[in-house]
């Protein structure tokens, strides 16, 4: 009866561990998303809140337009890993405001920390390219000026 047991415990383990090795091989291979969209503070151009979308052109190029509240940008991306959730580089353009309320536009580049799962974080360099009427007469602006964003994002 021991004989008997042993073996059916031996052969139970045995086709569990062949059953688990099929299905690591077969079931669980997620495809590569390659589409991403950002929601944050300062995203979509420099909006006080906005959603940016970026979209993969390569493995490693990304291009990203984003809109928000009074703003819109344009980024082409340079990940350093061949995959959307990865960490980039970004070479930029920002509108912040339309019409009466624009108040100034400006390219750059920038990094942006990608987190594994959702938190991203942008910190770059821009140049301005004019003054809108939103601006105030007496402000005297910098050459250079400081980007930054902070945020979500959701790959699909």
């Amino acid at each position: 009866m021991r004989k008997i047991a042993l073996f059916v415990f031996v052969f139970t383990s045995f086709q569990f561990q062949l059953l688990a090795q099929y299905l690591s091989e077969t079931t669980w291979v997620e495809e590569e998303k390659t589409a991403c969209v950002t929601i944050g503070i300062l995203q979509g151009g420099g909006a006080l809140v906005g959603a940016d979308f970026e979209f993969l052109i390569s493995n490693r190029v990304g291009f990203q337009a984003g809109i928000g509240y009074i703003a819109f940008g344009a980024a082409i991306n340079y990940h350093l890993k061949p995959t959307i959730r990865s960490s980039f580089i970004s070479f930029n353009y920002w509108n912040q405001g339309i019409g009466p309320s624009f108040a100034q536009n400006l390219v750059g580049a920038s990094f942006v920390f990608r987190g594994k799962r959702w938190f991203t974080a942008q910190i770059g360099l821009g140049v301005p390219l004019e003054k809108g009427p939103a601006m105030p007469d007496d402000y005297e602006q910098s050459p250079i000026m400081l980007t930054y964003s902070i945020g979500a994002y959701i790959p699909f």
